[in-house]
């Protein structure tokens, strides 16, 4: 098992503060994120588990997934429609899209590609699932 070390004092500090500032004063002591992400990081890596976006015009959600798991499967966490209709799940990572600086953008850039059901979700991956019922 695994262990990590926060401090509580610091925490707080870091929740009265807006954003820029939070990051420079983690920057200034050393610290890369905040303790209660490295908390989620590591309960997540214990548990087995991953999450995976979608993404909308007006909303963009993650859905928490055990690693592992295939995209029709996948498919399931959102609706169980989605897992019965499958047909594909079109595919881009969050980072990937991020630069790209949208859905249209990724998939002029081909950065979109096509997966089937046997294909394995990894952590950070937007999909957009296709299904038919």
């Amino acid at each position: 098992m695994g262990s990590i070390e926060i401090s509580g004092k610091v925490e707080m500090d870091l929740v009265d503060l807006e954003e820029q500032e939070a990051r420079e004063f983690m920057e200034m002591l050393g610290i890369k994120e905040s303790g209660l992400n490295r908390v989620i990081h590591t309960s997540y890596a214990l548990l087995g588990l991953e999450s995976f976006f979608t993404v909308g015009p007006d909303e963009v959600r993650a859905w928490t997934i055990t690693k592992g798991t295939p995209a029709v499967k996948a498919a399931g966490k959102i609706h169980s429609d989605l897992e019965r209709g499958f047909i594909r799940a079109e595919v881009v990572s969050s980072d990937d899209l991020l630069k790209a600086g949208g859905l249209s953008e990724a998939k002029a850039k081909n950065l979109l590609r096509v997966e089937g059901k046997e294909y394995v979700v990894k952590d950070g991956d937007v999909l957009n699932i296709r299904f038919s019922v």
